[in-house]
This record gives structure tokens, C-alpha cells and sequence, in this order.
């Protein structure tokens, strides 16, 4: 028996002694006990499941909002600064789900040359920053870089291209994806520093297509990515993450013709 003023609700005494004519004899009556119980493991049982529910509860909200799962990325390395930073988490949206009247065709990206002509900018410059799987392959880390502009299947996109992006290569031949073998976007990071060259004159993917993106950027949230990483290489194992690395090191890559250049960082993403 509970005592005068000692708080307890008769429900709350009947669970604590254990007899059975005590106890809560409905479901409402445990639902009762269980959620006003304020000592015990029901109640840190009850706090750990309120916890869940509320963080499903905001990644079911902000998957309505994005359409796509995760809506949230994680940058790993250095290839998009200064727009985007190591350890940032980007909040990302499918590409079609808010169209942008700029945007090329139905793919719901725009482009940082038709940004240029209308004035759409996204974090610090023109054009859409893009969530893409390199080559369509969905075994390898997505690359967040800047859609630069929009090639047609064998096209000689050179002149269009920036002669600053394009490395050494001074017609269509020597620059690598050119014609281009597939219909799609140009890609490039924003870090003049180590990314100096379009993602394909790199040879990093072909020109991204349209099902190869996995979304657009729209908002950043400084150092929270940091926490994502931790878990990722946690669930890992404990295994250093892939190319964590943000400042460019002398390693060779096989160029075409035969001869070797340094290889560029790009910005790999944790989903």
C-alpha cells in the first residue's frame, strides 16, 4: 500500500509491488503506467523509444520534403570549398522534385551556363551543385560537384568548354570524354586549388547522365557531416573512411596517350 503524499498513482503502486491483483488490468492501464513511470527501466525503456520515434519521425518529414533517402550527405573532403566544406551535411532534394524553370530539359538541374545567363546561383556560384554516381555505378562513393553544362551524345564539346578546366589538351582529341560518349552533364569541383579540371577531362566519370544523379544540393549545415563520418567509419568497422584526404598528394594516373599527370581530389559523400 502506498502511503499519504508519497505521490504514487494506484496504478504506479500495483506495477511496483508485483501482486498480481495489483497490477494494471488493462492495456489502457499499462499504456498509463508505462508512460507516466518516472524511475526504473520502463522508464529509461520509455525515454530510449521516445528518442527513436522523434528522430524517425524528423527523417520521415525531411524525406517527404526531399524524395530521396537519405536526404542527407555528409562531405568528406576538400574539392568543393570554399562553397562546401569537409564535415559539412548537405540536406539534398531529387532533381525533379522542385523544377527550377532554368533547369535543362526534365532533368531539374541547372546548369552553371545557363545560371550565368539568368543569374541562378547556388552556393557561391552559378548553377546547381549535383549528387551523382560516377558512371552510373552505385558501388562507388557519390561525387558532389557543380553542373558545368549539358553535352549531346557525340558531341565535340571543346569549344564550349573553359580552356582552364581542360588541363593540357588542346583540341577534342586530347581531351578525354571527348566527343562525348553519352548525353549529359559536365561536371567540375569548385576548389580551384585541387580541382582544376572538369570530372570528365579527369577521366573521373563520363558525362553525368540524367539517372545517374542522385539529387540536387540545397543546404548546407556547417560541422554537423563530422558526426555522420564517425558513424560511418564506426559501422565500418573502424576502418578509415575512402578518400578522407583533403590535400592533393603527387600521386600519377595513366593519361591517354600514355604519359602521367597528378590525380585530383574529388568530394566523396556519406549517405
Amino acid at each position: 500500500m502506498s502511503s499519504p503524499g508519497d505521490g504514487r498513482s494506484p496504478s504506479e503502486e500495483s506495477a511496483r509491488t508485483g501482486r498480481a491483483e495489483d497490477r494494471p488490468q488493462t492495456v489502457r492501464g499499462w499504456l498509463h503506467w508505462f508512460w507516466t513511470v518516472d524511475r526504473g527501466s520502463a522508464m529509461v525503456v520509455r525515454e530510449f523509444l521516445v528518442s527513436v520515434g522523434a528522430v524517425l519521425l524528423v527523417g520521415l518529414l525531411l524525406f517527404s520534403l526531399s524524395g530521396v533517402w537519405p536526404p542527407m550527405v555528409a562531405i568528406e573532403s576538400g574539392s568543393m570549398e570554399p562553397h562546401m566544406q569537409t564535415n559539412d551535411l548537405v540536406f539534398i532534394t531529387d532533381n525533379d522534385r522542385f523544377i527550377e524553370d532554368a533547369a535543362h530539359g526534365d532533368t531539374g538541374v541547372v546548369t552553371h551556363e545557363t545560371g550565368r545567363e539568368v543569374g541562378y546561383t547556388m552556393f557561391g556560384d552559378y548553377g546547381d551543385v549535383i549528387v551523382y554516381e560516377p558512371n552510373g555505378n552505385d558501388r562507388q562513393v557519390p561525387i558532389i560537384h557543380r553542373a558545368h553544362f549539358w553535352v549531346e551524345d557525340g558531341e565535340n564539346w571543346y569549344d564550349r568548354a573553359n580552356p582552364d578546366y581542360v588541363g593540357d589538351a588542346e583540341n577534342c582529341e586530347e581531351l578525354r570524354n571527348c566527343p562525348a560518349p553519352n548525353a549529359g552533364f559536365i561536371t567540375k569541383g569548385d576548389n580551384e586549388v585541387t580541382n582544376q579540371r572538369y570530372d570528365q577531362a579527369r577521366g573521373l566519370s563520363g558525362p553525368v547522365q540524367e539517372e545517374w544523379v542522385i539529387g540536387t544540393a540545397e543546404i548546407r549545415i556547417p560541422w554537423l557531416g563530422w558526426v555522420r563520418l564517425q558513424l560511418a567509419e564506426l559501422a565500418a568497422g573502424g576502418a578509415p573512411q575512402v578518400m578522407l584526404e583533403t590535400t592533393p598528394v603527387p600521386v600519377e594516373s595513366p593519361t591517354p596517350g600514355g604519359s602521367t599527370e597528378p590525380v585530383e581530389w574529388v568530394d566523396p559523400v556519406v549517405a
